[in-house]
C-alpha cells in the first residue's frame, strides 16, 4: 500500500467506525483467504439489497469499507476480485428486458422497457459504489482504492471490468465545471507545499530550497481543487516564465539560474503537470487546465505571446529499441543500427542502444554527438507520428494528452533533459508542445475527429526529408549525411 494513504486510512477507519455505530464486524483475516470469501460476499449483497432503507444501506458501505481497510494487499485483491466476479451486471436480466424492448407493440411499452433495460444495466457493484458518494470522505476511499486496483490489474486482469465501473463513476462526480485553480506560493499552507513535493511526477522536487526556487517571483504553480475533495489537489501545473522557447530542463531547473523579471518575460513555459490522484487516472479534464492557467497568466501579464510545454517523450527509447530489435541490421552500412555501432566504437562498448546512451562519456564527445544527433532527432519525430492500431491516437501518452488539448508539435530539442531519467526514457531528447491561442480549437476539432497531428512545418519538413530513408513506419533503415542542424 502506498504510505501516503496509511494515515489518512486509519483516520478514516475510525471516522465511519463512529458514523456507523456500534455494529460490530465479522473478523476476517488480512490476506482474506478462501475460507472466508462466503461471509464478504454475504455483507455485500447485504448492502447491495438495501432492504432497511438509504441510511441502512450507507452504514452498510461504511462497514465495508472499514472492512477493506482492515485487509493487506493480498486481501484488498481478493476482494476487489469477489467485487468484479460475483457483481456484475444480470446478463440473463439483460437479454430479457432487450426481447421484451425488441418486441414492444406501442410507444408506452417501448418506454417503460428501455427505462427496465436501463436499471438492468446498473450492476451489483455500481449501486453498492455510487454509496460511498454519501459518506465521509467517501469519494477519496474510492479514488484511493481505483489506485490499488490499477496496480492489481496485470495480475488479475478479470479487474477491468470492475475498473470501468468505477472510472465512470468518478468522471460523472468530477465535472471540470467545478474545478477551482489556485495559485501557490512560499506562503501557501505546508501541508499543500508537501503535496507538491510528493506528487510531483515529471521532475522531482529534492528538497525545500528546490521547492522555494520553483516558487521565486519568475515561477508560476497552479493547484486545481474539486468541491468532492476539499484540500486535496487534483492536479498541479507547473510554469516557467521565460525569453523564448525553453530547450533544456536542467537549464530551467537551474537554481544558479539567473531570475527573469516576469514584466519582461515573452513565454510561459509549463514544464511539468502532475498529477495528484492516481485513481482519477484515465478522466479528461481536457483543455480546462490549460485554459484556465493560460486565462490567469494572460491578465496579470499581458506581455506574454507564446505558451509552450517543455516535455517528456516518455515511450521514445523503448520504441526505438524495439525496432532496432525488430530491424537493425549492424550489416547494413546506411542503417540506424550502423551509426550505432560507429558511435560505440568511439566509446569502446558495445554495440546497442543502452551501452551507448547509457554510457555518460557519449555527452561529452562531440563526434558521438554529432553521429547520433539528426538519426534520433528525426526517429523521435517519426515516433511522435506514429499510430495505436486500436484508436490512431499517438502512440505517446503525453502527446496525446497535448495534442487533444489543441496543442501542436513545435521544436524537438536535442538533449533536452540529460537525467538518468531522460536517458532511459527518450536519449536524453525533449519537446515543445506549443499552445497557439488562435488554433487550439480547430486543433481539438480535427485531433478529436480525425486524430490529425498538428505539427510546425520544421517537424514536417523533418520527416518528410528523410522519408525515403525512413521507409515504412516501423523502418530504420537507409541513412546518409548524419550531421545534425540543432534543436529540430
Amino acid at each position: 500500500m502506498n504510505s501516503r494513504f496509511i494515515f489518512s486510512w486509519k483516520t478514516l477507519q475510525r471516522t465511519w467506525s463512529d458514523w456507523r455505530g456500534s455494529d460490530g464486524l465479522p473478523g476476517i483475516s488480512p490476506d482474506l483467504p478462501e475460507e472466508e470469501r462466503d461471509t464478504v460476499t454475504k455483507l455485500l449483497n447485504e448492502c447491495v439489497a438495501a432492504r432497511h432503507g438509504a441510511v441502512t444501506a450507507r452504514q452498510h458501505a461504511a462497514g465495508i469499507g472499514e472492512l477493506y481497510l482492515t485487509l493487506n494487499a493480498t486481501g484488498r485483491r481478493h476482494f476487489l476480485e469477489i467485487l468484479a466476479d460475483q457483481f456484475a451486471v444480470d446478463q440473463d436480466q439483460v437479454r430479457e428486458v432487450s426481447h421484451r424492448l425488441a418486441h414492444s407493440d406501442d410507444d408506452e411499452t417501448f418506454r417503460q422497457q428501455v427505462l427496465e433495460l436501463r436499471e438492468a444495466l446498473i450492476s451489483p457493484r455500481q449501486q453498492l459504489l455510487q454509496q460511498f458518494n454519501a459518506l465521509p470522505q467517501g469519494v477519496k476511499f474510492l479514488i484511493d482504492m481505483r489506485a490499488e486496483l490499477l496496480g492489481f490489474l496485470h495480475d488479475s486482469p478479470n479487474l477491468k471490468r470492475l475498473d470501468y465501473d468505477l472510472q465512470q463513476l468518478l468522471a460523472t462526480w468530477f465535472d471540470v465545471g467545478f474545478l477551482r485553480v489556485k495559485q501557490l506560493d512560499w506562503q501557501s499552507p505546508a501541508a499543500l507545499l508537501e503535496k507538491l513535493m510528493a506528487y510531483e511526477a515529471v521532475h522531482a522536487i529534492s528538497s525545500w530550497r528546490d521547492m522555494r526556487h520553483r516558487l521565486e517571483w519568475d515561477r508560476q504553480c497552479y493547484a486545481f481543487f474539486h468541491p468532492v475533495l476539499p484540500g486535496e489537489p487534483l492536479i498541479f501545473i507547473e510554469v516557467a516564465l521565460v525569453k523564448g522557447l525553453a530547450s533544456s530542463i536542467q537549464s530551467l531547473l537551474d537554481d544558479q539560474r539567473e531570475d527573469i523579471d516576469p514584466q519582461q518575460a515573452d513565454t510561459a513555459i509549463f514544464y511539468s503537470i502532475s498529477n495528484a490522484q492516481t485513481g482519477l487516472k484515465g478522466i479528461s479534464f481536457g483543455p480546462f487546465l490549460i485554459k484556465k492557467v493560460v486565462d490567469s497568466l494572460s491578465h496579470s501579464l499581458p506581455n506574454l505571446k507564446t505558451f509552450s510545454t517543455l516535455s517528456p517523450i516518455p515511450g521514445f527509447r523503448r520504441w526505438l529499441e524495439k525496432r532496432l530489435a525488430d530491424n537493425g541490421s549492424a550489416h547494413d552500412k546506411d542503417s540506424f543500427a550502423t551509426v550505432l555501432a560507429e558511435a560505440a566504437q568511439l566509446l569502446d562498448v558495445e554495440p546497442t542502444l543502452a551501452h551507448v546512451i547509457d554510457d555518460p562519456r557519449w555527452l561529452e564527445n562531440s563526434e558521438v554527438c554529432d553521429l547520433l544527433k539528426e538519426p534520433l532527432l528525426t526517429l523521435c519525430a517519426r515516433y511522435l507520428h506514429e499510430r495505436r492500431e486500436r484508436d490512431s491516437a499517438p502512440l505517446d501518452p503525453v502527446a496525446r494528452f497535448h495534442l487533444g488539448n489543441g496543442a501542436r508539435i513545435e521544436q524537438l530539442n536535442w538533449l533536452g533533459d540529460v537525467s538518468s531519467k531522460g536517458m532511459r526514457e527518450s536519449c536524453g531528447l525533449m519537446i515543445n508542445y506549443l499552445y497557439a491561442l488562435d488554433d487550439i480549437k480547430d486543433n481539438i476539432e480535427a485531433y478529436s475527429q480525425e486524430k490529425q497531428i498538428a505539427a510546425a512545418p520544421r517537424i514536417r519538413k523533418l520527416i518528410s526529408e528523410h522519408e525515403p530513408k525512413l521507409g515504412p513506419l516501423s523502418g530504420l533503415r537507409k541513412w546518409g549525411n548524419r550531421k545534425g542542424k540543432g534543436s529540430a
